[in-house]
């Protein structure tokens, strides 16, 4: 059978199958473990070993090795969870942890539980087997214990597999050591428990997720199965109620106590040398507390409290101590995101920090991107002392960076590159086995009107500048950018380009990258300055794409992307004529608390931010081909969206069509349906843009 880039590109899950990945290396920065699959079409991980010393790879956990069925995925529904929260379609070791002097690596492969010493994996089998699986297993700083949730409990073991219940109850709506929903979805945090750098204590989150609302979602093609029940906290609803507590060895429990009536998410832990210390935010995320923990009583006092008029950004890798008298976290400070230590910034207005690396009292090592230069991702050294910078990574691209000791790992994605390349201290080329793609990219890159939009248009391969449809492919909206300065972002929009299309993508209102005030220009309006920003390019592309045919445009998009698709075609029939909606939020008030309240507040208390950027009002106003795209077994946007604009689509008597995807989430991993969604994408915008 001929391969096309619509199999590969699900066979490769989007071409990230085969990468070096999940790169940890160690504190005097001789050993760099990172995982690694065999191929570009193989999803099961394994563990690798790259010696600096020798310069040289060895795969330290085979995964294949590990289980007698190398295509089961046969995990708890808590693993199962937390993959989906994290878009993790990998299998085989898709995660690990290290002890402090990356001696010992833990992992969990089909709920069983493995460590490796740099040389030899075994399986540590545990005393109860019937407690369930295992998953989301961490070594102590001291490698001398193995912390892991079975079930909703929060148990450790030795190395010999002598095994304790540290934290655990009966009741089936209470958990510990696993995240919460929107901390895992929203906040970016997917742990729930955190070990001591003594070893000899954690702390050990506990969710009761009894206040949230039931929902049951069913399989319709299996009639004869019962449908599943869980949590959902829609806007507007109830929170899990969450606590924090210490926890030692022997089951000693400590509460953490802060005033979580009016600061009710845990929003981060960090637990070094220096101390414990916590971030607390308010519902309306206007209020962010940090707050040291004393470890001996469980009080706590407050270090900062960073308040926001919009929202407070959460930044990964922070707050933290970095010494014993110096607290770090990130803030909107002159109109960007920078690294603040004791609310002094140290990083410059130009710079929009995206994330912590690592952080000592002498430097913060940090991601992020100049303002005039939004499409790229780089990393530098902030030196606190000198208060000065040290860029670490150069040139046109998206580059990430792994450091320890005086190794530095360096990820990076370029226009150049057909695929990623990861370098050791410069020097030392990890193997890379994903697959190239069957494409090669022809991007332009824009900034578009006065506002600046960050816009690509991508062309077919070999264009002769005749005239094109166009195709609009925004995802459009917050924590998410499109326009990058990486070939690998543009293979699926460069396969519709060479279908005949001009392609399109905008990074408009909302988008990282910007600084503090373009991200909060969506706040109480997620519709009106989004649209208007797609808008205004479609009308500058006789400018920076003379052959784009005006006359006949699509759009289309996933998730906040499928949103605006919907969005375009009801409000703005008279600039975009067909529409793709995946995934799409059509409701507001049916998403998550953090997610939404934090641009639209809490409906409960003001409904007209949700009412004027819902879809379902303007079902009536369709005039243009709408196919809506959802997976029913989506958890995280329910497929209760689609099917009400669905209905008042119907209501209205407003023909469009609607695609369900049985046993589907939100992620559509699923090779078949992943290749095929691409194919009958493609036929329903010939149809509706009425193309040969």
């Amino acid at each position: 059978m001929t391969d096309t880039f619509p199999r590969q590109y699900a066979r490769t899950q989007r071409l990230t199958l085969g990468e070096p990945r999940n790169v940890v290396v160690s504190p005097d920065g001789r050993r760099v473990l990172f995982l690694r699959s065999a191929g570009g079409s193989d999803s099961m991980n394994s563990l690798w070993l790259f010696s600096v010393e020798h310069n040289s790879e060895t795969c330290i956990a085979d995964s294949r090795t590990l289980t007698t069925d190398t295509h089961s995925r046969d995990d708890s529904p808590e693993e199962k969870a937390r993959r989906e929260r994290a878009r993790e379609g990998a299998a085989g070791i898709v995660s690990f942890s290290c002890d402090q002097d990356v001696d010992h690596a833990v992992f969990a492969v089909s709920g069983r539980l493995f460590i490796c010493d740099m040389h030899d994996v075994r399986e540590i089998v545990v005393a109860q087997p019937a407690a369930g699986l295992i998953y989301d297993p961490r070594i102590s700083p001291d490698g001398k214990h193995i912390a892991y949730v079975r079930g909703n409990s929060l148990f450790v073991c030795d190395q010999a597999g002598n095994e304790r219940c540290l934290a655990g109850e009966s009741h089936n709506d209470v958990s510990w050591g696993v995240a919460e929903f929107v901390a895992a979805e929203e906040m970016n945090r997917h742990r729930g428990f955190w070990w001591s750098p003594t070893s000899d204590a954690l702390a050990i989150e506990r969710v009761d997720n009894s206040p949230i609302t039931l929902i049951t979602i069913a399989d319709p093609a299996q009639p004869k199965a019962s449908p599943q029940t869980r949590r959902y906290p829609f806007a507007g609803t109830a929170n899990a109620s969450t606590s924090l507590h210490l926890v030692d060895l022997f089951g000693a429990t400590i509460p953490v106590v802060w005033n979580a009536h009016d600061y009710e998410y845990l929003a981060s832990v960090q637990w070094n040398s220096f101390g414990l210390v916590i971030s607390v935010m308010s519902r309306d995320q206007r209020l962010l507390d940090i707050r040291k923990v004393q470890c001996t009583t469980g009080e706590t006092e407050s270090l900062h409290v960073e308040r926001d008029d919009q929202w407070v950004e959460l930044v990964a890798g922070g707050p933290s101590l970095i010494s014993e008298n110096q607290v770090m976290w990130c803030g909107e400070r002159n109109g960007a995101r920078a690294v603040l230590v004791n609310n002094v910034a140290i990083t410059p207005a130009h710079i929009q920090v995206r994330g912590i690396i690592s952080a000592t009292s002498e430097d913060v090592c940090f991601s992020g991107n100049t303002l005039d230069q939004p499409t790229m991702l780089h990393a530098w050294k902030a030196h606190i002392a000198t208060n000065t910078l040290t860029q670490l990574t150069q040139g046109d691209g998206v580059f990430t960076v792994s450091v320890g000791g005086t190794t530095t790992v360096i990820r990076s994605a370029t226009m150049q590159q057909r695929r990623s390349q990861t370098l050791v201290n410069s020097r030392h080329e990890l193997t890379n086995n994903a697959e190239e793609p069957l494409l090669n990219v022809n991007v332009t890159f824009h900034r578009v009107g006065p506002r600046g939009i960050c816009t690509a248009i991508v062309l077919p391969e070999h264009h002769d500048g005749s005239p094109l449809p166009v195709l609009f492919d925004p995802y459009g909206g917050p924590h998410a950018q499109r326009v990058m300065h990486s070939s690998l972002a543009f293979t699926a929009a460069q396969w519709f380009a060479n279908q005949g299309f001009c392609v399109v993508i905008a990074d408009g209102s909302g988008t990282p990258g910007r600084g503090s005030a373009w991200e909060r220009e969506v706040h109480n309006d997620l519709a009106t300055s989004v649209l208007n920003d797609q808008i205004a390019v479609l009308n500058s592309l006789g400018e920076i794409a003379p052959c784009a045919d005006t006359s006949r445009v699509a759009i289309r998009g996933w998730s906040f992307g499928g949103y605006l698709a919907a969005l375009a075609v009801l409000r703005a029939p008279q600039h975009f004529h067909a529409a793709i909606a995946g995934a799409p939020v059509t409701d507001w008030r049916l998403y998550d608390t953090f997610y939404t309240e934090r641009y639209l507040g809490n409906p409960t208390l003001d409904d007209a931010p949700y009412e004027a950027s819902s879809l379902l009002p303007d079902a009536k106003q369709l005039t243009r081909p709408l196919l809506i795209i959802h997976g029913l077994a989506d958890d995280n946007v329910l497929a209760a969206h689609s099917l009400e604009l669905s209905t008042a689509l119907l209501h209205a008597g407003k023909p469009h069509e609607f695609l369900p995807l049985v046993g589907v989430t939100h992620m559509t991993p699923q090779e078949v349906v992943a290749e095929n969604l691409l194919l009958h994408q493609l036929s329903f915008l010939r149809r509706s843009l009425v193309l040969g």
